[in-house]
């Protein structure tokens, strides 16, 4: 334990005193008087000991970065976070018709394989995902500008998600920079042409929700599973 000694002297008392403090980093402090001569220097001794808590709280707390457990942890909440408002759209009765499939061309492919998840590597796992996420936001900005020109009920609760949806692309970028990650360069998603009407919405919201509720359910287990390797492995 690291222990600060200071000496005070009192000039102005005729006969002087000096005492040492000690004094460790939480705030305990231990007075050891050598020479005390009257109830005046008392006095003076307790008025410093007063004020000496002012300047150890004064001290600022040794900053300490998330791991990336914590961090990873973090992703798989925000991600589920994503999937229930998902699945709460695809509940709305503006969204019960069946979708007619493949509007989309460009959509990331969710063919993963539950028993692939264990093998998955830090580093390129988490480039993919961040990927697929900048994908699904360039594609439901799409459905945001579309469900805006036809006033599409839904359109509060989708741009909630999208808010959502940024701050995970931005949360899963800094854990990337930690990791050394590399950022792909997918070629930019093609969309379909403008919904002529409200009920091609319905379609193109449908069937882009239901494919990113399975990119949520992916991921999510995926940063869970992650998180888990890394806390096994001691990575901080």
């Amino acid at each position: 334990m690291t222990l600060l000694c200071a000496t005070l002297k009192d000039s102005t008392a005729k006969s002087g005193f000096i005492f040492t403090l000690w004094c460790n980093i939480s705030g305990e402090l231990t007075a050891v008087p050598r020479v005390l001569v009257d109830s005046s220097s008392s006095l003076l001794l307790s008025l410093l000991l007063a004020q000496l808590p002012l300047f150890t709280s004064a001290v600022p707390a040794p900053y300490r970065r998330p791991n990336v457990v914590h961090e990873l942890n973090r992703l798989a909440n925000q991600t589920k976070n994503l999937r229930q408002i998902t699945a709460d759209l695809l509940k709305e009765h503006a969204f019960e018709t069946d979708p007619e499939q493949h509007r989309f061309k460009s959509l990331p492919l969710m063919n993963n394989r539950a028993s692939d998840i264990n093998s998955l590597e830090m580093r390129p796992t988490l480039s993919q995902l961040h990927a697929d996420l900048k994908s699904f936001e360039h594609h439901f900005a799409w459905l945001s500008r579309a469900s805006r020109k036809h006033h599409h009920p839904a359109l509060p609760k989708l741009g909630q998600m999208m808010s959502l949806i940024k701050s995970l692309t931005s949360m899963l970028e800094h854990q990337m920079m930690r990791v050394d990650a590399q950022r792909l360069s997918p070629p930019s998603p093609s969309m379909p042409p403008a919904p002529p009407s409200q009920f091609d919405v319905l379609q193109s919201s449908q069937e882009l929700l239901l494919q990113f509720r399975l990119f949520c359910d992916w991921a999510q287990r995926v940063f869970s599973v992650l998180s888990t390797k890394s806390k096994m492995s001691g990575v901080q």
